[in-house]
């Protein structure tokens, strides 16, 4: 048997502290060298644009310390705890985590995006430190104390799905078929992660686990003798990258970097089917303290980046002050622009008060004018040093569709900003208002914040990260991803024939 040991309350909570602050800033080699890949075969140029400014923005962050993605995640925690451990401690093991996750999110060097809100369904109030964290806890024999943590983006958590098969049915049919009904809001390339039996829960628990495993697909593919599940695995990573999504949803070769798959028995009527992505941004470690307090995790090595440069001389020059609407009529979707001047940013809870403001005959704040000003759809994590603003990469697009004719009749808007497809009324308006919507790339939060030169709040400040802020930009990489004549990049995901595809 082995010997007892008694963990400290403090030595746990200092482990999930340095955990959650060194992923919100480091990529684990796996997905560096897997990335660095896709983006050497890429051939389709903006998915090929996307991928760099991935690999750059994440070379910066892990140079600067600072978040790949300025969603940094609600926390997920898999711990496994021996039987032979006691503990020099007076709050619960769950408090020792959410008391580490407090600290990692405040921490005066590196401030991590607050994006946790208490009472879900009525004042959605923010608990300001991103506690709680969500939990499972696994007693196993011995006496180890291991973690397994994850900071996952509402963005691809937004997508996970579910279904019960018939037993009968076909796994990998559903899986392609649902594929692209997630569009590109969970901001691809990433892993796909899939949880297949047991019950509901168990099936959607699976799913989320399997995305904490390294990527290993090309060993997977190199195998003499793959099992079952690794032949499904193989399968899927081939037909889901055929599918042409591509980075950020533009298109090309790589959608997914790997095809995760776990399994647990299950009732003979049944076959619960889960699936959930992890995005450009995986952020998870593993590490287990030993008897003395301590942890390691992964050293990182940066000579795994590639050398890469983004070419820019071929992107377009667009100063936003004084752009007009014909101006924009040469736009071509697919394009990559270089914008320059003012830009409004304004996600869900501004929207949702503009509109109540509009609809009560209420006045807007005297210093917020949207009138031919593109809208930017951010919440960016809070300045440090001399930062003019924390990581500003894009949220899903998708969720302020319903306010888009609003903000075009209403408020004047040229343009919006923001990530992954949008739904047909919003092209509608595009089309109608001869507006145009951007895209800037998922994933690359840090390097977007170095071409904001200057941030200000104008509005609803009690809001927080969702306040309306004013940005001055200089050179800041987008793609033209629906033009003024509604030309839309992202139709693929309607276009995608599904029954040419052989299961």
């Amino acid at each position: 048997m082995q010997k007892n040991i008694t963990y400290r309350q403090q030595d746990i909570i200092e482990n999930i502290t340095q955990a959650l602050q060194y992923i919100s800033y480091y990529h684990s080699a796996d997905f560096i060298k897997a990335i660095s890949a896709a983006h050497e075969r890429e051939k389709n140029i903006p998915a090929k644009n996307a991928l760099a400014q991935v690999l750059i923005s994440s070379k910066m962050s892990a140079t600067g310390k600072r978040p790949i993605c300025q969603d940094t995640g609600i926390v997920n925690v898999f711990v496994e705890v021996g039987m032979n451990v006691s503990w020099d401690a007076d709050m619960s093991l769950e408090d020792m985590i959410n008391e580490g996750v407090r600290r990692a999110y405040t921490f005066e060097n590196n401030p991590l995006r607050a994006s946790v809100v208490s009472d879900p369904l009525f004042s959605r109030k923010n608990t300001k430190d991103n506690t709680p964290a969500v939990i499972y806890t696994s007693i196993v024999p011995g006496n180890r104390l291991s973690f397994t943590i994850a900071a996952k983006g509402a963005g691809s958590e937004n997508k996970a799905k579910f279904t019960i098969l018939n037993p009968n049915e076909s796994l990998e049919e559903w899986v392609l078929k649902t594929i692209p009904t997630m569009g590109a809001g969970w901001c691809p390339p990433g892993i796909i992660g899939i949880g297949v039996g047991g019950t509901a829960d168990k099936a959607m628990l699976m799913a989320k686990h399997s995305l904490m495993e390294p990527i290993d697909i090309d060993e997977i593919k190199a195998k003499k003798d793959p099992s079952d599940i690794e032949k499904m695995r193989i399968n899927l990573y081939e037909k889901i990258n055929g599918l042409g999504i591509g980075a950020q949803g533009l298109g090309g070769s790589t959608t997914v970097l790997d095809v995760k798959i776990e399994d647990y028995p299950t009732h003979a009527a049944s076959l619960p089917v889960a699936m959930i992505a992890n995005c450009t941004a995986t952020r998870h470690v593993h590490f287990t303290i030993d008897e003395n307090g301590d942890s390691t995790l992964p050293e990182v090595d940066m000579s795994l980046y590639p050398e890469i440069e983004m070419d820019v001389s071929s992107f377009k020059k667009v100063n936003l002050d004084g752009l007009t609407r014909e101006s924009m009529n040469d736009w071509q979707i697919g394009q990559t622009l270089l914008i320059s001047g003012t830009i409004i940013t304004g996600r869900d809870a501004a929207h949702k008060r503009l509109k109540d403001i509009i609809e009560s005959n209420g006045e807007l704040p005297a210093n917020v004018d949207f009138k031919n000003k593109f809208i930017y759809y951010v919440g960016p994590v809070d300045a440090v040093g001399d930062e003019v603003i924390g990581p500003a990469g894009p949220t899903t697009s998708t969720r302020m569709d319903k306010y888009s004719e609003m903000m075009f009749e209403k408020l004047g808007i040229m343009g919006m900003i923001g990530k992954a497809e949008r739904g047909q009324n919003t092209v509608d308006a595009i089309k109608k208002h001869k507006g145009t919507y951007l895209i800037a790339v998922g994933g690359a939060a840090y390097l977007i914040s170095k071409a904001i030169k200057s941030a200000r709040v104008l509005a609803f400040d009690d809001l927080g990260m969702e306040a309306i802020h004013e940005f001055t930009v200089k050179d800041m990489p987008v793609t033209v991803a629906v033009d003024n004549e509604g030309q839309n990049i992202h139709d693929v995901f309607q276009n995608i024939e599904i029954k040419a595809l052989k299961v």
